[in-house]
């Protein structure tokens, strides 16, 4: 008697990022006295800046994350300098990050 024992494994890969815009914010987040856009699209969290010479979006960050994004918020320190990046998530749990160039 041949006995075969196969096993079954699953793989999930998103092939297509979302492309809608959920949540969009605006701040000093880098600390370069420019403007940043910070957008969340679903589990994906960007940072974008425009290019003051050609007017085109640059992308400086994107980050996938493990949940959803439900809400985004900058918040500056008291005598700070830069922008802080506080994300709800749909869990209800809040993060606050910060970004280096």
């Amino acid at each position: 008697a041949v006995v075969s024992t196969q096993s079954t494994g699953l793989y999930h890969l998103t092939l297509q990022r979302a492309s809608s815009i959920y949540n969009c914010v605006h701040g000093n987040f880098a600390g370069t006295k420019q403007q940043e856009v910070v957008v969340g699209r679903g589990k994906v969290l960007e940072i974008l800046r425009i290019d003051p010479n050609t007017g085109k979006v640059i992308q400086l960050f994107s980050t996938e994350v493990f949940g959803t994004i439900r809400s985004i918020t900058p918040f500056r320190l008291t005598g700070g300098s830069k922008d802080y990046i506080v994300v709800g998530s749909g869990s209800g749990k809040i993060n606050n990050l910060e970004y280096h160039t």
